[in-house]
């Protein structure tokens, strides 16, 4: 487990700084060039022949603002992405619109843009969930953590698969998917909050830095950290948003109409222009914008945030151990495979000192087990899974001091297990 002395998350106005060393180097004017050539080629098209209203939803979809959100973006080009390379399968495309050489060329580069972003996502999202566990407690608390999400991946995997056999469309896929990407972001921030299917889980953590939950809870707010990676990378983002839209578009159009609308040369060049420049230039983004993600802090010293002093963890509590006496706490678990922590340390002074420590079941009959055997420690951070509900007793033997009393420093948690979350029947997404 990392420390998290003296930093606390990263501000927005500390990005403002990190990101004025990263300038994001224009975008080719080709891609406005193309951009304007192609509505030019739709507007042709339609005129040619009136749209039908599928085709008139995405003609309007090109006209509207791209998403606010940097990786909603992603999610809309890698289908824009999809859909064209679906469009541009040869059982598919009209041969009067291009030879194989030419089409296996276009989709060969939009292949390679869509490796991209996937890479880029899945890198992405390890990074960050990889940094979350890097301030966890490296017991059993993280596992838990770590067994949540991979329960999680697979029931939206599952729910992927399920409504792709059934054979939804790739526009259907990918709103699925976006509510999922939604999903994955309510449930950090009830991490950081300690709310929903971490409640029971986070509530009762021992150790977990609070500045770790202060930086998943508040990391997607509006007005947080990531607004200005929005505001600074945002706009050619949107651009290419637009363009690979507007590519899709013509596409979409040009597949129904083949028979009765000539394509020339230069309009042919068009679109083969347009699919390497965006293509090219989205690639470029997506390897500028990975280096500049993986190279970002999450947690900044606070002396740097402008920040003085830390705060302590209220939920520890402190008690005097007289000499000669012990101090217990009993912990009455509900369910069987629940995880009793604890941490606690004794203030020291000139003289070193210990104390010490043991934990016991007591059953109904008040028949005493000894669960962890008593041991002297100056400080101690630990846990076991119960395997029958009952009382439980943390014992602190201060009796074979004569003289000294100690001051304890202690947390102790009982944590129910993590119920999976449940899905709904009809392929909802989580509860």
């Amino acid at each position: 487990m990392a420390s998290t002395e003296g930093i606390v998350p990263i501000t927005r106005a500390y990005l403002a700084s990190y990101y004025d060393k990263y300038p994001f180097p224009p975008l080719s004017h080709d891609v406005s060039r193309l951009s304007t050539d192609m509505s030019s080629l739709i507007h042709l098209l339609s005129l040619h022949s009136p749209p039908s209203q599928g085709e008139g939803f995405l003609m309007e979809e090109a006209k509207r603002e791209p998403p606010h959100k940097i990786d909603e973006n992603m999610w809309k080009n890698r289908e824009q992405m999809e859909e064209i390379l679906f469009l541009l399968q040869p059982s598919r495309w009209p041969i009067q619109l291009g030879t194989p050489s030419e089409l296996s060329q276009v989709k060969d580069n939009f292949d390679k843009a869509l490796a991209a972003i996937i890479s880029f996502q899945k890198k992405n999202s390890d990074h960050v969930f990889s940094t979350v566990m890097t301030y966890m407690p490296q017991d059993f608390r993280g596992t838990l953590i770590r067994q949540q999400k991979e329960r999680s991946e697979r029931n939206k995997q599952a729910e992927v698969d399920s409504l792709v056999s059934s054979g939804g469309t790739i526009r259907d896929t990918y709103a699925l998917l976006w509510n999922q990407q939604m999903e994955r972001r309510r449930q950090l921030a009830q991490l950081g909050s300690a709310t929903g299917v971490y409640k029971t889980l986070v509530k009762y953590l021992v150790g977990v830095p609070q500045v770790l939950l202060d930086f998943i809870r508040q990391i997607n707010d509006d007005d947080g950290p990531m607004e200005e990676q929005r505001e600074r990378y945002g706009p050619p983002l949107y651009t290419l948003t637009k363009m690979v839209t507007s590519i899709r578009v013509c596409l979409t159009l040009l597949c129904e109409r083949y028979d009765t609308f000539k394509l020339n040369k230069d309009q042919m060049n068009l679109l083969s222009e347009a699919a390497v420049v965006y293509t090219s230039e989205f690639e470029r983004f997506v390897t500028f914008i990975s280096d500049v993600f993986a190279n970002s802090p999450f947690f900044i010293s606070a002396d740097t945030a402008g920040i003085l002093g830390s705060r302590e963890n209220e939920e520890y509590k402190e008690i005097i151990v007289q000499a000669g006496r012990t101090y217990e706490v009993s912990l009455m678990v509900e369910s069987e495979n629940s995880y009793i922590g604890w941490d606690f340390s004794l203030m020291q002074g000139k003289i070193s000192m210990d104390i010490g420590f043991s934990v016991e079941y007591i059953s109904a009959s008040g028949e005493k087990t000894l669960i962890l055997p008593y041991h002297r420690y100056e400080a101690d951070q630990g846990n076991f899974s119960t395997i029958m509900a009952g009382n439980y007793k943390l014992v602190w033997d201060n009796s074979y001091s004569t003289f000294f009393k100690k001051t304890l420093r202690y947390k102790v948690d009982c944590i129910p297990p993590v119920v999976e979350p449940k899905v709904e029947d009809e392929g909802g997404l989580e509860s």
